[in-house]
């Protein structure tokens, strides 16, 4: 158990001290060297310098431990602790000066999912969960919104230009003819990170990257969300589509998407112990 609560304690005060460093930089991003990495995706200086900090703190408590990062790659993939990090996700938010966007540090055990801390700087709140232990918006208990249909309160979704627009603009349609709305705020891991909070009511992507949303997987099962498996078909290196939900909504968010683009469902209380 304290191999677990090491790291857990870790990922929390490694993300607040990572987070505003990032802040720091937010704050002088017109002296930011900014490059493309291809179509909607842009990489800073400020995400290389956050995932290099994590990297380095991370290292000098378990030197053991592997690494997948956004901007790094997969380091030591076979560890038994494997810590799966975004150092800011929404940098184009981040570099035009809007606070959508946040830290994600994952950890998995094993291959299990088990520690996710989300942190936005921008309003100092830290969305924590491990494994068993619940999931938390700083102090406070999270819970899943308890919505059945679409039409009871706002769905997050997120798209990249990975997958064709024709793929995912038929969901849109099909969400508001069943009265639903969405959000799209250019942060995947803030908007899971709301879903378990109860705030959005559920999330779908036809694809994102594992350090977009691992973290946010965890905090979801432990505020009694459903997730589709996203580690099934090489999810850690290659993506997946991400669908995420309360119980009662799950199935209808299920029927809205194609089957073909759909995982089978992980809860959260179904999850074998580790430690």
């Amino acid at each position: 158990m304290m191999l677990l609560q090491d790291r857990y304690e870790l990922a929390r005060s490694v993300a607040r001290e990572a987070g505003l460093r990032a802040l720091e930089m937010f704050r002088r991003r017109d002296e930011l060297v900014i490059e493309s990495k291809g179509l909607q995706d842009m990489v800073s200086a400020a995400d290389q310098d956050t995932e290099a900090f994590i990297r380095q703190q991370v290292l000098a408590r378990f030197a053991a431990d592997g690494f997948l990062g956004e901007e790094g790659g997969l380091d030591r993939g076979d560890a038994d602790f494997l810590w799966v990090i975004d150092p800011i996700d929404g940098t184009a938010c981040f570099v035009n000066g809007m606070h959508a966007w946040c830290l994600s540090i994952g950890v998995l055990c094993q291959g299990r999912p088990v520690i996710g801390v989300v942190y936005d700087p921008n309003s100092d709140e830290m969305f924590h969960a491990a494994q068993g232990q619940g999931a938390f918006a700083n102090a406070k208990r999270l819970q899943v919104h308890s919505a059945a249909r679409v039409s009871e309160g706002v769905l997050g979704v997120g798209f990249s230009h990975r997958v064709p627009v024709d793929a995912f603009v038929p969901f849109l349609g099909r969400v508001l003819a069943d009265g639903g709305m969405f959000i799209r705020n250019g942060s995947g891991a803030l908007m899971l990170a709301y879903v378990a909070a109860g705030r959005l009511i559920g999330y779908y992507e036809p694809h994102i990257n594992a350090w977009d949303c691992l973290a946010a997987i965890v905090l979801l099962q432990e505020a009694g969300g459903v997730v589709n498996d996203f580690l099934a078909d090489g999810g850690l290196q290659h993506g997946n589509p991400i669908i995420a939900a309360g119980p009662a909504l799950y199935p209808q968010l299920l029927a809205l998407i194609a089957p073909e683009s759909c995982s089978p469902p992980l809860q959260s209380n179904k999850l074998p112990a580790l430690f």
